[in-house]
Formats: C-alpha cells, structure tokens, sequence
C-alpha cells in the first residue's frame, strides 16, 4: 500500500531537561529523529514531511544526510497546527492515500509498526498502534483518599497514526475542542471510526531525562558488533622521523608513501572502513590524487569514523599491531594510546597498541619496512 508519512519534530522538549530539544539528540550513535525517517524510508513511504522549527530546518540536512525521499515544513505553535502543516505540504499526494503522523519522540518504530496500522486502517477512519494497560492504576485527588481505578478496557495509545489524508484535514477543519492529544481524538469528535493495532513496548516516547537511558538499552538490543581487520606496509626510506599511530618518532629513517605513511593509521582506517563494507582507504583517498601527497593520515582515520557515525555506528574498541624491528615502540605506546583515543573519541582503555618482530625474518626482519595490523568492532543498527 502506498502511504507518505507526517513526522513532528517541532517540539522544544523541555521536560527532557538541559541541552539540545529532544528530536536532536543523540540515540545510540544517530540523532532521535533519524531513526524515525530511517524507519519510514525503510517500510517504503512515498514521501516524508518533517515538520519541524526554522533552526530545525536549517539542521536538517546534517542530520539526515544521505537520506532522499524527505521534505521539510515549518511547523506551528501546536502539535495540532504542526501535524497540518504537513499535512498540507502533502496537498499533491493523493487526497485518499493513507498518511502516516508520527511523533519523532518515538525512535524506535519498526516496519511491523507500520505495515499493522496501515492493515487496521482498511476498514476504519484511523488507526492507531496501542497497549493494553497492565499496572494498577490509582486515582489520587486533592483531599480524598486514595482509589484504585479500573484497568479494564484501557489502553497506552502510541504513533504512527494512519488516516486518509482527506479523512484528517477534514476533522481538523471542524475540531473545536482546545489542543488534542492526539490526531485519533479529532477523529473521534468527528465521528470516525478508529480501530486498535498492536502496538509496541519498544516504541517508547521520549519525555523524561531518564528516558534517554532506557532507549540507549532498547536501541542496543536492536544493534549487532561488526569487526573489521585492516593492514598496511610501507618501505624504509631516508629520513630522520617516521609517523606512527599518530606519533612522531625521531628515527635514522622515515616510512615512504603518497601520505605521511603513517602503516599504524592506514591500518586501522581501513579496519574501521572493512568493519561497516564502505572498501578501502585506496577508494576513498587514492594515491594518484596529488591533493593526498604529503598528507596527514588522521584526516583519513577521521573520515573512516565519521562515515561509521553517519550510518549509526559506534566504535567499541581498537586494537593495532605494529610489526618491526626498529624503531622501539614501547617508549611511545602511551602517546600512540593517547593519540588514537584523541582523534576517535573514545576512552583510553578501549585503545591498545602492541608491537612485535618477525625474529629477523622477512622484510620487516631485515629492516626494508614496517608493516602494521589492526583490528576494530564497531556497533552498528542491524
């Protein structure tokens, strides 16, 4: 079934404490709302419209870059008025199509999600994933005493909610009860029918700080660990320093290549570009591009990592073999550990750095080169 999809990501979130509004925040390597355009492009939306701030728009293309299929519109004062206004930037969609609004506070939907509100809809006005109610509920009022109220026939109403696009505009248009809390609650006034679809634990809102800790939980459950090996050699030269893992070392030779030669960087570049199958280093910064001649290899370590963060990944750990006879490594392993956790942003104990020699064999044995090793996990959606 055809269907387009409203995300509201317009709200300020001030109940998820200090910082950046909630829709912005990170979520397991990735902004909260990407999840949920990722989710919607993933299920086939013909169109998504994010509606969100003027500053929102402008951040848009950062936060979902690489992603097609998307608009923007800006959104009201309101949820109500935000939901219409894309809604209105859906006007040449079809008036029948199913449109999807969901809260971009919800970064945890899933294609069942979808494809079981846009089934329930078939025969009602709207649709809507829910839960049943499971806990107690009690009812405490000013100066009376505590009651426990029923839980039956009560249920947890989520997003997506699917309705024709007409079906919506129209009971929006004749909607006069105050700020809805949701668009079910304008059909209802209008006399729809809205049917039930299984909904979700994992799609939970983000409302509380604490929150955020919990999804970080549900997002990771939803996560698999990609691990990427990578080597590279390089021939000695002359020179007085070589660059290693970041780290200039005063040395009676220097490492030849097209960049710094940094082995122990190229090596782990292309770990981190191996772990997410985005190819090798030679792809992304070849050395017959003389604008690479000279050039420092963090910019390349850098890259790799950015490229892992922009499809939701995190690296866990890295650990690099540099294989050689001289020069000694150990004196320099703490600022080559220091280095790498600098230019990753990761804790020093995820970092290892070793060293070995080939017992004279080979040409690292006989002193023509070093070579380097190394290997990452990286964690990454499923």
């Amino acid at each position: 079934m055809t269907f387009s999809a409203v995300i509201v990501a317009a709200g300020s979130g001030t109940r998820a404490g200090p910082g950046q509004a909630k829709q912005w925040r990170p979520l397991a390597g990735k902004p909260v709302l990407r999840w949920s355009v990722e989710a919607f492009l993933a299920a086939g939306a013909a169109r998504i419209v994010v509606v969100t701030t003027r500053d929102g728009e402008a951040a848009l293309s950062d936060v979902l870059a690489g992603l097609s299929g998307w608009t923007s519109a800006l959104g009201g004062a309101t949820r109500a008025l935000s939901v219409q206004a894309g809604l209105a930037a859906l006007a040449d969609r079809p008036d029948d199509e199913p449109v999807l609004v969901h809260d971009a506070a919800r970064p945890l939907v899933s294609g069942a999600t979808i494809t079981g509100v846009l089934a329930a809809l078939e025969s009602a006005d709207l649709a809507l994933p829910a839960l049943p109610v499971a806990d107690t509920l009690k009812r405490a009022e000013p100066g009376e005493p505590l009651a426990t109220t029923s839980r039956d026939h009560l249920w947890r109403a989520q997003t997506p909610q699917a309705a024709r696009r007409a079906t919506l505009l129209a009971a929006y248009a004749v909607w006069s009860g105050g700020e809805p809390t949701d668009d079910a609650q304008v059909v209802e006034a209008a006399g729809g029918r809205v049917a039930l679809a299984p909904g979700d634990p994992l799609l939970m809102k983000l409302t509380y700080p604490e929150d955020f800790a919990m999804a970080e939980r549900l997002a990771g459950a939803a996560r698999i660990t990609r691990v990427g090996q990578g080597f590279d050699a390089h021939r000695w030269g002359p020179g007085d320093e070589v660059w290693l893992c970041g780290v200039a070392i005063k040395h009676d030779e220097t490492l030849i290549g097209h960049s710094d030669a940094d082995a122990g960087l190229h090596a782990l570049t292309d770990a981190i570009l191996g772990a997410i199958g985005q190819g090798d280093i030679g792809d992304h910064f070849p050395p017959t591009d003389p604008q690479w001649k000279g050039a420092s290899s963090d910019r390349f370590l850098k890259h790799a990592a950015e490229l892992a963060a922009a499809r939701g990944g995190a690296i866990v750990n890295v650990d690099v073999t540099l294989i050689c006879e001289r020069p000694k490594i150990k004196p320099h392993r703490q600022a080559m550990r220091e280095r790498l956790a600098e230019i990753l942003g990761l804790p020093l104990d995820r970092i290892s750095v070793k060293a070995t020699t080939t017992e004279k064999m080979g040409f690292t044995g006989r002193g023509e080169g070093l070579a380097a090793s190394a290997v990452v996990a990286v964690e990454t959606p499923a």
